[in-house]
């Protein structure tokens, strides 16, 4: 068994979801740890730099992780904290992630100063969203409504939500729960509305793979079923492409020793969508994930990939 290590630093994004995250992460370290040295390194992405195009056209989630990467690369950081959703399908082969405790909730939130539900919003009201898979899951629901566009931190997004740029914008519930926003959601949307994105609410850690004490000390803090969901949804999102640029989602159940996963794809105007679903032992995690993923693509899911890609060139 590897010996622990005697100091962590964590490398995170600077925005305040990710302190927060990074901050429960080093509190939970100390706690259990005592001796443990723990330090937060903070620092700016591109993708927090970019802010005035969708994140699907100026290189996708990777845009999140890569200065981190390059921290636990050059050694300024050992580990790296990040949301499960905001990480690449295709890891670098010298990173290896594992998750972190339990999974906040997974789903969808609406966020209106003025209306319940989705079903309230009057025809013609603007919807801000920066994700795709939510871009085309409502508008195949709510065709009378239009969409923009919307980036920045959950704070300035709130912002321009309350400065009646917007009449609802949709957020990922788990981070606003842990922002301490959680009386700001109107709604919970349910996954038969819109099938959450892959890994959303579950905090991953990553780390490099030849650090085998990051890899005994992280082992103690994964939850079985919540590792069991991330591997699924994340295999099912390897076969399909999974990445900003494609609307995909992703949700896992486990009951006992059953894993339940939801996964859909679709064009970004909601026209065309392919959703399935299937079932199994918890212990074939990722064979459901990677069968689910190619019934996606047997259903139309390869002809919605062919079409993406032909609109890019």
């Amino acid at each position: 068994m590897a010996d622990s290590p005697s100091r962590i630093r964590i490398a995170t994004r600077e925005s305040r979801l990710a302190m927060t995250q990074t901050e429960h992460v080093a509190a939970t370290l100390r706690a259990r740890h005592p001796g443990l040295a723990v330090e937060i390194v903070g620092m700016t992405t591109k993708g927090d730099r970019v802010l005035d195009r969708p994140l699907a056209e100026v290189g996708g989630k990777g845009l999140f992780i890569k200065e981190l990467e390059v921290a636990l690369d050059e050694g300024r950081a050992d580990i790296a904290v990040h949301s499960l959703k905001d990480v690449p399908m295709e890891l670098p082969a010298r990173f290896a992630i594992s998750t972190f405790a339990e999974r906040e909730v997974p789903l969808d939130a609406f966020v209106s100063g003025r209306y319940a539900s989705p079903e309230a919003l009057p025809d013609g009201s603007l919807v801000g969203t920066s994700s795709l898979r939510r871009e085309c899951q409502l508008r195949r629901a709510f065709p009378r409504l239009r969409f923009r566009a919307l980036r920045g931190n959950v704070n300035t997004r709130l912002a321009k939500l309350d400065a009646g740029d917007y009449d609802a914008i949709i957020l990922a519930a788990a981070g606003l729960r842990r922002l301490g926003f959680g009386e700001r959601i109107r709604a919970v949307l349910p996954d038969t509305l819109t099938v959450p994105a892959i890994g959303q609410g579950i905090l991953a850690i990553e780390y490099r793979r030849d650090r085998a004490d990051l890899a005994s000390l992280m082992a103690a803090f994964e939850h079985r079923d919540v590792a069991a969901a991330a591997q699924a949804e994340r295999a099912l999102g390897l076969v399909v492409e999974g990445s900003c640029t494609v609307p995909v989602g992703g949700f896992a159940r486990v009951s006992g020793d059953t894993l339940s996963l939801e996964g859909f794809l679709g064009m970004p105007d909601g026209s065309r969508v392919v959703r399935s679903r299937a079932s199994g032992r918890v212990d074939e995690a990722g064979k459901i994930g990677a069968d689910l993923g190619r019934r996606l693509l047997a259903a139309g899911g390869a002809e919605i990939l062919r079409d993406l890609a032909a609109a890019k060139v």
